[in-house]
């Protein structure tokens, strides 16, 4: 049988050491390690994320327990304190740096987006994280309660987080969504919480094309209807003004066939087909779904440390870990979904087999022959 190193050796080769080594030179605060370092810390964080570890004693134990597998890594022993000050004194920024490196990577290699057209697709949306506000005093959202509010940009093509920011909760999506650049040309969907007609002017403005439910107390002016045949589902298919501002939109009635729902859509993509508005709208599902997985499978309701810095460096490097699984089943073209790429991932991180063959389908049993081997 040929050497392996281990299978998370194998996984953090994706990570170039040297451009690493040039983050954390870059992104240091306070003197120079002694013995520990950030790759260290990735190392025991990125570990944690992939074998659900839920504390620092947990994690520091994990790493001490497979000591002999993790000289090859430049992973020295450390303590549960050393890892909690890097946590909280390190600045969290080369965690994000390394994430859009990690990204670019991704994008280059993901799959492309189920609809026709090439230009950009964005699914735009957040979500609540609970803190205690006594232990996180600067996530404020209540008078008594603490929570902070993951806002997420997803691409379309591969489902990976493209935008990303940590806010306290009481901040609106509006005004982190007003920051966002997205390229020009680009498709952007959200919900009604981000129903704002300047934001629409700006984004048209900027031409990008927007899809979004339409407030049921919406003022609007009637325009002239879109000729030609509607496609099964489409009730209306009309150009409005919104009140307030300048511009020409379009509003989308459509019944959902299996849920008998309607919906009323506004957009200023004037030129596709009401059918299309309707189907983006429906793919803004998958961010709900994106959501869904990193709260189930990756660590980002419980923390490590109590303050902004700790909190976001857990943050990024979940985030990384998510794009460690989708690279890997890009570039390998592994057809199992990730949850079962990390359950696999989990059983056999610190074992010393060749990654691919994780994944295989299991082989066929040789059937035993029924010839009897004759002792006589």
């Amino acid at each position: 049988m040929a050497h392996c190193s281990t299978v998370l050796s194998q996984i953090v080769r994706i990570f170039p050491r040297h451009e690493f080594q040039a983050l954390a030179n870059k992104h240091h605060a306070g003197q120079k390690f002694r013995s520990f370092s950030r790759w260290t810390q990735f190392i025991a964080l990125l570990t944690a994320q992939l074998t659900g570890r839920n504390s620092l004693r947990d994690i520091t134990d994990n790493i001490a327990a497979q000591g002999s597998k993790l000289y090859h890594l430049g992973v020295r022993p450390f303590s549960r304190a050393t890892l909690a000050r890097a946590n909280e004194t390190q600045p969290h920024q080369m965690y994000e740096a390394l994430f859009q490196q990690l990204l670019a990577r991704c994008q280059s290699c993901a799959p492309r987006k189920r609809f026709k057209f090439k230009e950009k697709l964005f699914l735009l949306d957040a979500s609540m994280i609970d803190l205690t506000l006594s232990l996180f005093p600067w996530a404020k959202y209540r008078k008594e309660k603490g929570a902070a509010k993951l806002h997420i940009g997803l691409d379309a093509d591969g489902y990976l987080p493209a935008f990303v920011d940590l806010t306290e909760g009481k901040e609106h999506e509006i005004k982190v969504a007003r920051q966002l650049g997205f390229p020009k040309g680009s498709y952007v969907v959200f919900d009604r919480g981000y129903t704002d007609y300047t934001w629409y002017q700006e984004l048209t403005k900027a031409e990008v094309r927007f899809v979004a439910r339409l407030k049921s107390n919406a003022v609007t002016i009637p325009g002239k209807k879109r000729r030609g045949r509607k496609s099964p589902g489409v009730l209306l298919d009309q150009q409005i003004q919104l009140q307030g501002i300048v511009g020409t939109f379009r509003k989308v009635v459509y019944l959902d066939a299996e849920t008998d729902i309607t919906y009323e859509f506004v957009t200023n993509a004037l030129d596709i087909p009401a059918a299309t508005v309707a189907e983006l709208y429906k793919e803004r599902w998958q961010i709900e779904l994106f959501f869904k997985w990193i709260k189930q499978n990756l660590r980002i309701k419980s923390f490590l440390g109590t303050s902004r810095n700790a909190v976001m460096t857990q943050l990024w490097i979940a985030l990384c870990a998510y794009l460690v699984l989708a690279f890997l089943k890009f570039q390998a073209k592994i057809g199992r979904s990730m949850q079962q790429m990390l359950r696999i991932l989990q059983l056999n991180l610190f074992e010393r087999r060749d990654f691919k063959e994780l994944f295989l389908p299991p082989k066929p049993k040789i059937p035993l022959c029924n010839k009897q081997l004759s002792l006589i």
